[in-house]
């Protein structure tokens, strides 16, 4: 089983200064690495403290230069706010910096909010997606490609810094939904799924339509790699379990505000984390998700590697204001005994 740190560098208010959340989010990656992690996956938001990295290819590139056997991976490109060409030059750039080490995820975005300040319809998302997707791909394989499609022109181009893995990075498409997981294992991509903050339940749903979309496509589920972005967290210290789900819940909470194209906001930038419909309990969270003591998280985590049958679990390790210190602790204490522990029991 791969482990991947996912992190998503929020700031839950100004007594966090955005240098400190982006050199935090740095620092956890270097120690994801001496910890054992396989890859450490960088998220893409805009215009708001729900996240604080606008380009996931830039923290590719910074990171490479300070590890050296960590996987570095965007967890998206939101393909419809780029000029597909640019980032294909930018994508051949992380690949070179990094020695090849770059993991490419690419997503349709969700956030209204983020769309409308670019200037792009989030109702045409999934299809500027698709053909921004063929764009990559083109780009990718062929030294000199052109494109004609509904919303790109594109004369014969030639990508000046192309990637170091051939033909192309590994390939993980953020979904959902059957149509782009089919697409996945029609292309022989990836799947990058999560269940959120809900349980066993929503991973059997999960794992029957990963199987669908590969039946689809006359395929076996196993022919995609399939990472599982989750918030897990152990310890034995209930105020300190709760601090985490407190995070995960007003991350969720701000997710949402963005999503239903609300601007909570009284300065144009904090968002203000408010209750949803789709909030729970701390206590439920914690039933639902790998949270507890060390043997919990693990017989928890095998439980949940038994019904979705992921090939990597991305542990959701920076949330909202959980200080440095406990977070840094806590990647070490993954690498020290629960990773171990795990593939030890998978191996038998």
């Amino acid at each position: 089983m791969e482990f991947a740190t996912f992190i998503l560098a929020t700031q839950r208010g100004y007594h966090q200064t955005s240098d400190s959340v982006i050199h935090d989010a740095i620092e956890q990656t270097v120690l994801s690495e001496q910890a054992g992690f396989d890859t450490a996956w960088f998220a893409e938001h805009h215009f708001n403290n729900y996240s604080l990295v606008p380009s996931p290819l830039m923290m590719v590139a910074h990171c490479a230069g300070v590890t050296k056997r960590i996987r570095l991976g965007t967890a998206v490109c939101v393909l419809p706010l780029y000029q597909p060409q640019r980032l294909l030059a930018e994508i051949g750039f992380a690949d070179v910096v990094s020695n090849g080490r770059l993991e490419l995820g690419v997503g349709s975005g969700y956030q209204q909010f983020e769309f409308e300040r670019f200037g792009v319809n989030i109702d045409n998302a999934p299809a500027v997606f698709s053909e921004y997707l063929d764009i990559v791909l083109k780009g990718l394989s062929q030294k000199i490609f052109s494109h004609s499609g509904h919303f790109m022109q594109i004369p014969p181009t030639a990508i000046s810094v192309r990637t170091i893995q051939k033909p192309s990075p590994p390939i993980w498409i953020a979904t959902g939904s059957p149509s782009s997981m089919r697409r996945a294992y029609r292309e022989r991509h990836n799947l990058l799924v999560t269940a959120l903050h809900n349980g066993l339940e929503t991973l059997g749903a999960l794992r029957g339509m990963i199987q669908e979309a590969a039946a689809a496509e006359f395929k076996s589920p196993g022919d995609a790699k399939i990472s599982l972005l989750r918030c897990c967290y152990a310890s034995d210290d209930g105020a300190e379990i709760n601090r985490y789900l407190d995070n995960a819940r007003f991350q969720r909470q701000l997710s949402e505000a963005l999503h239903q194209r609300r601007q909570q906001s009284h300065d144009g930038y904090m968002l203000q984390a408010t209750p949803t419909q789709q909030d729970l309990s701390l206590e439920t969270m914690q039933e639902n998700l790998p949270i507890g003591s060390i043997n919990q998280v693990i017989d928890r985590l095998l439980q949940e590697i038994e019904i979705l049958k992921p090939d990597q679990i991305a542990i959701q390790t920076q949330l909202g204001d959980l200080d440095q210190t406990t977070m840094l602790r806590q990647i070490e204490l993954w690498g020290d005994k629960i990773i171990p522990a795990v593939n030890r029991s998978l191996s038998r």
